[in-house]
């Protein structure tokens, strides 16, 4: 899903006042510094297309399966409507109430008994609402395993709706809404903050201790919940690409999966950086034809530091050719980047053909290529269509193809690796088109294994700190999405 999209649509949604600030009391009696009515979207029909739209992506990216739709009542039933009648998709009504007449239904439309419901709604705070309409459908014999939402206020409702069997799917989480509105001063600093604090010491899902003990665990609805192999796991897989497999031990090992974008003109600025964040680091991104003093001894000295380090080299070259000839720029021409750089990335558009010129050179040596699916610029044209013909492409030479550049996770394949550029602790963009996301949204979120960093890091006062503030980050995003975290 689109970055641009979703914060066109945060300020979208801050603009007819669907995102409120000040001081609100909460179902639960809380006093929230922020409140999410998204019950104003029918009377904007062109955003309600478009949250409808979005919300109907994530379930295209997730790739879900299911029988039929439900929307949690009563906001989330337009937008269920939209879904259904724009995709042709069954659609089932719950009722809060039976009615003492007639069929006397808590459920209607058609059904059978064993199909597979999705259930969409509006906001999450605890995820009662979609537990209490999972309940319902669960007694009419239907299954509930996904779930999705368009805000997730990020207090538990995630947690307690896995520890029931159901996968909540968030469109918009509530830190990312505060960085995009922070970005372009629609809130001030100390409002954001004010909003994270509570957030994050208002978390609703525990399991509460009775006489001393822990109370056990909620009988679950349906299935267990997913829980991402860790990266040692992902390593030891028996069909697993040997380089992908060393990427993977070496984040296991430094508890790092940041790869660090080297935008730099110089060959000494290049192996400084190399030198100094090397251990922070899992992978270093370069663009050698920037680079005013590339010598065959510089890549001699790169690779030795790499070696030191433990990390891998990363050539951003996006090769784009046909396959005769991206196999003379990758073995030969002045940088010879075949000699040097464990991986190298293509776009798809030339068809198989660069995959083949580029393995044909590659994988002799033992090197790998990552295809781009997605880019993180505003505008981009690696959508749709083009992405999933580059899913398919990779699957059909994973001899060589050992993941992706993209915005977020393609395919349920652990054997494939997810990289996502355009990474900054806080969201926004640039003059040119650039958009960030942040660590936590692209890792725990959007399920990526690596974020790739570059200004973030390279235009700060101390780069080192910088470094050690997105591994932290970024672990702490795979620690908590893989289960083995205990916030």
């Amino acid at each position: 899903m689109a970055d641009v999209s979703i914060d066109s649509l945060i300020l979208k949604l801050h603009d007819v006042n669907a995102v409120k600030f000040g001081e609100y009391k909460l179902k639960s009696g809380l006093l929230t510094p922020i409140y999410i009515d998204l019950r104003v979207l029918v009377s904007h029909p062109a955003l309600m297309n478009q949250v409808s739209s979005l919300i109907y992506q994530r379930v295209q990216e997730e790739n879900l399966r299911f029988n039929s739709v439900c929307g949690v009542p009563y906001t989330a039933l337009p937008l269920a409507t939209i879904i259904c009648s724009t995709h042709e998709l069954p659609m089932l009504i719950r009722r809060k109430e039976a009615k003492d007449y007639g069929t006397k239904k808590l459920v209607e439309g058609s059904f059978c008994e064993g199909d597979t419901c999705l259930i969409i709604e509006d906001t999450v705070t605890s995820g009662s609402s979609i537990l209490e309409t999972a309940e319902v459908l669960h007694k009419e014999g239907l299954k509930v395993t996904d779930a999705i939402v368009l805000m997730d206020r990020e207090q538990g409702g995630v947690e307690m709706l896995a520890s029931r069997g159901i996968r909540l799917l968030p469109v918009i989480s509530m830190f990312k809404l505060l960085d995009v509105l922070l970005a372009v001063e629609r809130i001030d600093a100390q409002t954001a903050q004010s909003v994270r604090k509570f957030i994050l010491d208002n978390n609703t899902f525990s399991h509460k201790k009775t006489n001393g003990s822990v109370a056990p665990v909620p009988k679950k609805l349906c299935v267990e919940p997913k829980r991402d192999l860790s990266y040692a796991d992902r390593a030891q897989l028996p069909e697993i690409h040997p380089l992908a497999s060393k990427l993977l031990k070496i984040m296991e090992e430094k508890q790092s999966n940041l790869c660090v974008s080297a935008d730099v003109t110089s060959s000494k600025e290049l192996l400084q950086l190399a030198e100094s964040l090397g251990p922070k680091i899992c992978m270093l991104k370069t663009h050698c034809d920037i680079l005013k003093d590339f010598t065959e001894e510089f890549s001699q000295k790169l690779q030795a530091v790499a070696v030191e380090h433990n990390f891998l080299i990363f050539e951003d070259r996006k090769f784009a050719d046909i396959g005769n000839t991206v196999k003379h720029q990758y073995e030969g021409g002045v940088f010879r980047i075949s000699s040097w750089s464990h991986i190298v990335n293509a776009h798809a558009v030339p068809g198989p053909g660069v995959v083949k010129g580029l393995s044909a050179v590659g994988k002799p040596l033992g090197r790998g290529c990552l295809l781009i699916a997605q880019m993180s610029s505003q505008g981009s044209l690696a959508t749709g269509e083009y992405t999933k013909a580059v899913v398919k492409m990779a699957e059909e030479h994973s001899d060589f193809v050992i993941g992706f550049i993209c915005g977020y996770k393609m395919v349920e394949n652990p054997q494939f690796i997810h990289m996502t550029p355009g990474v900054q602790i806080q969201a926004g963009g640039d003059l040119l088109g650039q958009q960030y996301t942040t660590p936590e949204e692209v890792i725990y979120n959007k399920g990526s294994d690596v974020i790739i960093v570059g200004r973030g890091i390279l235009e700060a006062s101390d780069r080192l700190g910088a470094a050690e503030s997105y591994r932290k980050s970024g672990w702490d995003a795979y620690m908590r999405r893989s289960g083995q975290s205990d916030q």
